[in-house]
Formats: C-alpha cells, structure tokens, sequence
C-alpha cells in the first residue's frame, strides 16, 4: 500500500468538505483507500432534503441527473487535490463513479496507470469473473480482458475491457451517452446482483455494487464492497 494514515484522513475530509460545499450537507463517512492500481472514494449517507423528497416521489431520472452535474464540478477540483495538495504524482486519468440509491451510498475510483492486467489471485476469482462475463455476455458481449484486485478486505475492484457492441458506440458517438450510462447501469447491476444475491464472494457478503464506463476506451469498473 501507497497511503499513509495521514494522507487517506486529509482525502477523507477534503472529499466531505467539497460534497458540503456544493450539497450543503456532507456525507456520514468517506472512506479513503490508495493502493498500487487505483484509488477508491468510499462515500456513505450521502443524501440532502430534496434529493431524498425526489426519491420519495419516484423522481429516480432526476435524483441522477442532480448527481451527475455535482460530480462534473467536483471531481476536477478533487483531482487537482490529488495531485497538487498530496503529491499523488501518478497519473489518474481515469475516473469511474457511481451511487446506490437504497442507501444514498455511492463510490469514486481513479486508475493509475500500472492498473492494466494486473489480476491478483484470491479465493472466488475465477468463478467471480466467469459470473461476470455471463452477465456481460447477455447484456451487451463478453469482454476482451477482465482483472481484479482487493483495495482492503472490504472493497474488490474488477475491470472489464472490449465490452461495447456497435450499437452502443454508435449511440456514444451520437451524443446518447447519459442514457446509454443510466440504461446499461439499472441492467447490468439488476444481473449483477442476480448473480451474487445469494452466493458468497471470497467467503464474504457482498453489502453494495456500483458500476461505471469508459465509453471511450470501451471500459468499465464494477466495486464490490463487503460486509464486516
């Protein structure tokens, strides 16, 4: 590990004061985590007054629509953070992001560039990975490359590349790529969680699930994070 206790508190709270700033309320908890091929933002509780009445009203289309605009303004400054404040020099150019709305909890992770291929072995791997190139191969197609890595004993980060069938590239190239996003994330996750809801990943429980893309680079992050 990368981190020290120090600069995973400062990221904590400058990531919490950032979500005041532009929410008017922060978050219960960030948990923050740096290892050799990402860094992952654990945010939890996070919900202000009207996000919560658009939830009660049904207003899911909204709720991430608010969502998205937030993360747009803050993960720049966040990043200049990153690099600037806490001299984390490696290069993040890669950004995933996403939120559960059951628990209004939600997780942000930068690859670093030493990330690519990099699978680490552990109990569960293979079959985890062949459940989610099932899932993917029935939603869109079965990737070129899929890795993983623990980040702490409660947060499995997996990798996906080579996953995009043509008509999705066409939509992104049309400028659909919000809808593609919300589309492919209320699918995949609802397979996703199919799969895992009633087994045991590595002998823990999976607690929440959050899924992005690259739609550029035709790739895709799936955080696990586990039960105590």
């Amino acid at each position: 590990m990368l981190n020290t206790v120090d600069q995973t508190n400062q990221i904590a709270a400058f990531t919490s004061r950032l979500l005041r700033d532009r929410f008017g309320k922060g978050p219960e908890s960030v948990h923050v985590c740096i290892g050799q091929q990402c860094i992952s933002i654990h945010i939890r509780n996070f919900i202000g007054p009207v996000e919560k009445f658009l939830l009660n009203k049904k207003e899911e289309k909204t709720f991430r629509y608010t969502r998205e605009l937030l993360m747009q303004s803050l993960l720049p400054e966040l990043l200049e953070f990153l690099k600037q404040e806490m001299d984390i020099t490696l290069d993040i150019n890669e950004l995933y992001y996403d939120w559960g709305l059951h628990n209004a909890s939600g997780i942000i992770v930068g690859l670093l560039p030493c990330h690519t291929h990099s699978s680490e072995l552990y109990t569960g791997r293979d079959e985890l990975h062949n459940q989610i190139i099932r899932v993917t191969g029935t939603v869109q197609r079965e990737p070129d490359f899929i890795y993983s890595w623990w980040m702490n004993p409660k947060t499995l980060i997996v990798v996906r590349e080579g996953l995009m069938i043509l008509l999705e590239k066409e939509l992104v190239q049309l400028g659909f790529d919000e809808v593609l996003r919300t589309t492919k994330r209320k699918l995949e996750k609802r397979y996703l969680e199919e799969e895992t809801s009633n087994d045991m990943i590595a002998g823990k429980r999976v607690a929440d699930l959050y899924v992005d893309w690259n739609f550029e680079q035709d790739k895709s992050v799936i955080a696990y994070t586990f039960f105590e």
